[in-house]
């Protein structure tokens, strides 16, 4: 089976991809910085426990578990608006069982699909309402009757920001093909309910690029709200099984 990519025009508001996944050379420092993704395979677990054929990876980025979930057997497609990223993603094992799409997830196909999943807290990049409302609405459009949304969101009174010093983070990883590059973090700003901050890789020979981000930090009850506002029912939230006590993980029916 060959991987197949198709354009729509886009219609949502979709967040511009933050440089560690836009940029190419950053894009192929992510999952080796990034580490084990010990939270994909409780996703597997779900989509099996729903019994989903077909899945939907909006924010895919560098097609960690789009490519897992191929693997067993699921029909994914993966939706990224870094196409860095998804160059990378297409180079991996499996990848070739999946339908990748440049673009927000209004450029997926108009499916439907079983399930959609955000891995990887991709639910806390659109900042505004407005946006998450929009993101909301077209997975809805895009899923079977009951179909299912899953994601994962950190809990606000974890103040997982205050744990996100320069020190915390600093490491220095040897990368296939760079040699070794070395990673800090710093926070840029704390304005409730957005948490700014900047990714720093210096490279063998001394250049140092930057990848600033923001994350928008919902509480429980504003994301049941929006959920409902769109038209699902919480089935369940659960605890994400890499980070427990730390992390929303909803599961929402259509």
């Amino acid at each position: 089976m060959r991987a197949r990519e198709e354009s729509e025009p886009s219609m949502v508001e979709t967040p511009a991809a933050d440089a560690i996944f836009a940029d190419p050379r950053l894009a192929q420092l992510y999952d080796v910085f990034d580490g084990p993704r010990n939270d994909l395979a409780s996703y597997l677990d779900i989509a099996t426990e729903l019994r989903a054929r077909s899945i939907l990876d909006i924010g895919c980025g560098t097609g960690s578990f789009a490519v897992l979930a191929a693997s067993q057997g699921f029909a994914v497609t993966a939706v990224d608006p870094a196409a860095a990223s998804l160059a990378i993603a297409r180079t991996k094992p499996h990848a070739d069982r999946v339908t990748w799409q440049h673009g927000g997830v209004d450029s997926a196909p108009a499916g439907p699909v079983d399930l959609a999943v955000m891995t990887g807290n991709v639910a806390q990049v659109f900042l505004t309402d407005r946006s998450w409302a929009d993101v909301l609405q077209q997975v809805r459009t895009r899923l079977t009757p009951g179909g299912h949304l899953v994601f994962e969101t950190r809990r606000t009174s974890d103040r997982a920001w205050e744990r996100w010093s320069e020190d915390s983070d600093e490491a220095t990883i040897p990368v296939p093909g760079i040699g070794a590059v070395h990673h800090w973090r710093q926070i840029l700003s704390v304005e409730l309910p957005l948490v700014s901050f900047r990714h720093s890789y210096r490279f063998p020979g001394g250049d140092v690029l930057e990848s600033d981000s923001t994350l928008r930090f919902r509480t429980d009850v504003e994301n049941r709200a929006s959920l409902a506002d769109a038209g699902f029912a919480v089935v369940d939230v659960r605890d994400a099984a890499d980070r427990p006590g730390a992390e929303f993980v909803y599961i929402a029916r259509s």
